[in-house]
């Protein structure tokens, strides 16, 4: 048994898929209001903040993903995360079940330094703490023979259906709407996006290969790293028409931050924007050399056709 927690989301839906099609059918599925994907799939309702439903969700399984995500608030991801963590840790050495941990890289630094696995946290910002303190409470447990189990880091997502994140929103999200496409700080730095399908098809990768735990793994990104005006371009070429956007300076940022949601949970991360973001995946790359990447402009086809699938 193969066990999704959080399995309603882009990650774990498309992990869900390809579990089933490349691994196993015995796959349950754990979330509030769990959906069915195969009519093997077993469903479980399971609150993760609730121990004795996340050790009932985990009970029976041989693996166990851990794919939660929340909306991007600050104060839900440091109240509701590491009791999640905790619970999930808990439940998986109870039943001796392997843990497989969907990570980012919220605590790194914001820094133009290429990003590896041994890259140390720095976290600046109520989000980046809270990630640094669940991903440092897994290694505590997997160093302290708790738990065996491995994470899985990604960098920012783009990606077909209902991907959240800031450049589906501010890009792609803007585009299938009509309008103008909007880029944060600049729009020539250099830009690591992972296509969210490629996330999860190595996560399961990973999570089937008993010789990756005890470690930590970057997952596999296109190396030809872009920049938004070059994302745009591919965009232009894919929808066949030029893509206008605006770059938005940090002032907006300010002022927005006082009234608006959005603007106040990326103005955390926006030091990211003014500077390139480099991260290497060559651990990964080398030892599942046969695993495909896709890359940006078949990535962006991808999202133009569901787009257009959707409209019809």
């Amino acid at each position: 048994m193969q066990t999704i927690l959080g399995a309603n989301g882009q990650i774990g839906t498309e992990l869900a898929r390809e579990l089933h099609d490349r691994y196993t059918t015995d796959i349950r599925l754990v979330s509030r209001n769990p959906k069915r994907l195969h009519d093997t799939d077993e469903l479980v309702t399971a609150n993760l903040l609730h121990a004795k439903e996340t050790d009932t969700a985990v009970a029976g399984s041989d693996i166990a993903y851990l794919t939660v995500g929340l909306p991007p608030d600050a104060k839900m991801w440091a109240e509701q995360l590491p009791v999640m963590m905790e619970n999930t840790i808990n439940a998986c050495e109870k039943h001796g079940t392997k843990l497989v941990f969907f990570d980012n890289t919220y605590m790194y630094p914001m820094t133009s330094a290429p990003q590896t696995e041994d890259t140390p946290f720095t976290p600046a910002g109520s989000k980046a703490r809270t990630r640094a303190q669940i991903t440092t409470m897994l290694l505590k447990a997997i160093a302290g023979g708790r738990v065996e189990a491995v994470i899985c880091r990604a960098p920012e997502f783009y990606g077909p259906g209902k991907t959240q994140s800031f450049t589906n929103a501010l890009v792609f999200d803007a585009i299938e709407a009509g309008k103008k496409a909007r880029v944060p700080l600049r729009a020539d730095t250099l830009r690591t996006l992972i296509w969210t399908p490629d996330a999860s098809h190595a996560m399961a990768l990973i999570g089937n290969s008993p010789a990756a735990y005890g470690q930590t793994w970057h997952l596999p990104c296109d190396d030809d790293r872009v920049t938004y005006e070059g994302l745009l371009g591919i965009a232009s070429d894919v929808w066949g028409r030029k893509i206008d956007y605006s770059v938005t300076p940090k002032g907006v940022f300010l002022v927005a931050r006082l009234f608006n949601q959005g603007a106040r949970e990326l103005w955390e991360l926006l030091p990211r924007y003014a500077v390139d973001n480099i991260f290497v995946s060559d651990k990964f790359k080398q030892a599942f050399p046969d695993f495909r990447v896709t890359t940006y402009h078949e990535g962006v086809a991808v999202i133009r056709g569901r787009s257009d699938d959707q409209l019809e």
